[in-house]
This record gives C-alpha cells, sequence and structure tokens, in this order.
C-alpha cells in the first residue's frame, strides 16, 4: 500500500472550467488525505476568488435544487429534480442526470452522471460515465451514530499491507477519468477506482483500490449474516 496516493495519478485538474485561479487549478498535485483535510477552505477560497459561481451557460432545470455554495462551470447541464449542495463543483460540460444528489463532491469535466445517481465526498474525474441507480456512500456503517461518524476511512490494497489513512470520516470515492460503471452498484465509503477501468452492475465495494484499467464484476452470490461484534 502507497504511503500517498496523488489524485493526478487519478484524476486531471480541470482545464476549461474557469478555476485557474483557484486551489482546484492543482487539485491533481494534492496528496489524497491533504486534499480531504483542506477541502472546505479550499472550496470557500474559490467562491471568493471566482467572478461567478455558476457560468451563464450552465443549463439548470428548474426543478433542480441548487445550493448557495456551488461551483458550477460552463456547458453543465442539471437535470430534473437533482440536487447539488455543500460546496460541490462540476466541471465543465458535466451532466447530471434526473433525480441525482451531488454532495460536496468534484466532478470533472465532461463527465455523466446518469438518472438517480448519488455521490457524497467524492472526486470524479474526467469523461467518467456513472449510470443509473449508483451511489457513492460517504460515512462508514460501522459509526454507531450515523449523525455524527467518528471513524476514520481506509483504503485497502490487494496486498497485506498496511491501510491507508483518508484521515476523515467522510469520504465517498476516487473515480478516476473515463471510468465506466454498469447500474445498480454502491461503492464506498472509501474506493479509489483507477483510470479507464470498468464496474459491472450489481457490484458492491468498499475501502478497496482499484488498479488502473481493471474490469470489476460480481461473481458472489453467497450472503453471509453473522452476529454484530460490540
Amino acid at each position: 500500500m502507497p504511503d500517498s496516493i496523488r489524485i493526478g495519478d487519478y484524476v486531471h485538474s480541470p482545464a476549461a472550467s474557469g478555476l485557474e485561479a483557484t486551489g482546484y487549478a492543482k487539485i491533481g498535485e494534492f496528496d489524497l488525505s491533504d486534499f480531504l483535510t483542506r477541502w472546505d477552505a479550499l472550496h470557500d477560497d474559490a467562491l471568493q476568488v471566482l467572478p461567478e459561481r455558476i457560468h451563464p451557460t450552465a443549463r439548470i432545470h428548474p426543478t433542480a435544487i441548487i445550493g448557495e455554495d456551488v461551483i458550477i462551470g460552463p456547458g453543465v447541464r442539471v437535470h430534473e429534480f437533482s440536487t447539488v449542495r455543500k460546496r460541490p463543483v462540476l466541471g465543465a460540460g458535466a451532466s447530471v442526470g434526473f433525480g441525482c444528489e451531488v454532495t460536496h463532491s468534484f466532478v470533472g469535466e465532461n463527465t455523466v452522471l446518469g438518472h438517480q445517481v448519488g455521490i457524497g465526498h467524492s472526486v470524479i474525474g474526467t469523461g467518467a460515465h456513472l449510470s443509473a441507480n449508483l451511489v457513492i456512500a460517504a460515512i462508514s456503517l460501522w459509526n454507531y451514530d450515523m449523525r455524527v461518524p467518528v471513524k476514520e476511512i481506509v483504503l485497502h490494497g490487494p496486498g497485506g499491507e498496511p491501510p491507508y489513512r483518508c484521515m476523515t470520516s467522510q469520504f465517498g470515492g476516487l473515480i478516476g477519468d473515463h471510468v465506466q460503471t454498469g447500474s445498480m452498484i454502491t461503492l464506498g465509503p472509501g474506493i479509489a477506482v483507477g483510470r479507464h477501468s470498468a464496474i459491472a452492475a450489481s457490484v458492491c465495494m468498499g475501502n478497496i483500490i482499484v488498479p488502473a484499467a481493471s474490469v470489476v464484476r460480481s461473481a458472489s452470490p453467497q450472503v453471509i449474516v453473522e452476529p454484530r461484534r460490540i
């Protein structure tokens, strides 16, 4: 397991979203845990320097709910009944489908979120396509009070190395450039998917690093139920 996960090894920094004067212009240079711990301040600083938080060429459906702290780039489309809130960034040309929720997430340029996609505290790369009914969860189920999460999110590699610590109790996923997914998928909390990977329908996984150019399928129909350890 690497001591560092560099965001730039997964996603490109925005090139056409008008973010040149903000910290988001160098998002690829951050270590993941460093970015997650500084994210709120970085976003608030960006709001102070941007001349407009919603680009005039963005097309937002009247039924969409848009928070006051959003950054929405040129050519973005937000469709019916979607919610975009709590310090999100939608890069140039991104498309948010019907009935989505984007919470505290960075969505890269020309990325498509299909219908009823929910993502929280996540970084999505350029040109990704996340199909309908996909969720990226951000909080571990093992918190005893989900409203006040305290359990740190960690990522595990394929070997027996120590886990990568994200230094936060809220992190969904780092989804690389040009990742494609099927439908009915649950990811996270805590996942990193390398560029040009594909995730087949019905996959459920979290706390894992997926190498670039991988294919992930669901191959285990078994369900295990056992007592909860307290």
